[in-house]
């Protein structure tokens, strides 16, 4: 009978489950799983993302200068707050300026609004009411204002998390570089013989997947930041420090973090001279240029294989689901599931054929 067909069974297996997850939903069970998986999301994240730049270093360390593993972590982790410290000595007062000056940066708008105003008046053909356009500006900025305040709380406990986030994700770090070549072998222990090699290569290439765009992801930001440095200072944009080091933040992600880094620099150019957005922008497309010519095809190469058709796709519905941590984490994510998807399918063509 058509009942006892095996889709059937599926299917009713589906439906049950998710009759399940809804009442599940409805007793609010999955509330404190929620709240641990959002509590350890970003510190596992960025501890993973830089488990992938400082591994070649630590392996390098106790492979290549026979240092032990628990010293070559201690000596990266020595290295890098040295390094940070360094940067602090020599670039802390520019910062602290630039820093200092950036937050004028609201009144030298108003400024710039009020000589477009004023300009707008003179020229006014009756197509446009200026005191209207005041009106609706003044408004804007009183809710503004309005929602800050009652929105203290809710930044003071974002603040407050991301502190804490900052505190653990170096222990996570290093106990990922402590132990993470555990993870394959512990992952592959339920197989044996033959199952468990394939086990280990499919583990390794998903791990050599991630590693090689993350790195190479990073190095390109890096270049796309200080190129943009470099163009800023040649420009004489203010607080080209402070920008350089946003692109390298923003340009993580491919094609489009270049683009988000820059707005910041046209609203400054904007504070400065018109002109200056156009220099701005020529910067960009040079850098660009650079970038896509001769950066990424040296760093990244065809490592992944991925057309940049669909990582804009990608990028365009990593967006609205999970802003800028969605697209940052979108590509890898992809690359994963389709090494995935691959392995998957030649193991079953592989058992369908020992079968026949």
């Amino acid at each position: 009978m058509w009942w006892k067909h095996p889709y059937f069974k599926y299917i009713t297996a589906f439906i049950l489950l998710l009759i399940t997850i809804y009442f599940m939903q409805l007793l609010n069970i999955f509330s404190p799983f929620l709240t641990l998986f959002q509590t350890l999301f970003y510190p596992i994240l960025i501890a993973g993302f830089l488990f992938y730049l400082t591994r070649p270093v630590v392996e390098w360390l106790s492979r290549k200068l026979s240092i032990p593993l628990l010293a070559s972590i201690l000596i990266l982790f020595a290295a890098v707050g040295g390094l940070i410290a360094a940067g602090v000595s020599l670039l802390a007062s520019t910062i602290e300026e630039q820093a200092k000056n950036i937050s004028k940066l609201p009144d030298q708008l108003s400024k710039t609004a009020e000589e477009a105003r004023q300009g707008l008046e003179g020229k006014d053909m009756g197509m446009l009411s200026t005191n209207s356009l005041k009106q609706q500006v003044s408004k804007y900025a009183s809710s503004l204002g309005q929602d800050i305040g009652e929105h203290f709380a809710e930044t003071f406990s974002t603040v407050a998390g991301a502190a804490t986030v900052i505190i653990i994700i170096p222990f996570v770090l290093f106990f990922f570089l402590k132990d993470g070549r555990k993870l394959v072998p512990f992952l592959t222990s339920p197989f044996s013989g033959e199952k468990r090699e394939e086990a280990t290569r499919l583990f390794r290439r998903l791990d050599e997947t991630v590693a090689a765009y993350i790195i190479g992801q990073a190095t390109v930001a890096f270049v796309d930041g200080v190129l943009m440095y470099i163009s800023y200072l040649i420009i004489g944009l203010d607080y080209a420090l402070i920008l350089g080091l946003f692109v390298v933040v923003t340009a993580i992600i491919p094609f489009f973090g270049p683009i988000l880094g820059v707005i910041p620099a046209i609203v400054v150019a904007l504070t400065q001279a018109p002109i200056m957005v156009i220099y701005v922008l020529v910067a960009l497309i040079v850098v660009q240029q650079l970038e896509g010519n001769i950066v990424a095809p040296v760093v990244l190469g065809e490592r992944l294989h991925i057309h940049p058709l669909t990582i804009i796709f990608l990028l365009i519905v990593a967006a609205p689901l999970g802003g800028f941590i969605g697209m940052v984490i979108a590509v890898p994510l992809y690359s994963v599931i389709k090494v995935l998807l691959y392995n998957f399918y030649r193991y079953f063509r592989m058992y369908q054929e020992s079968k026949s």
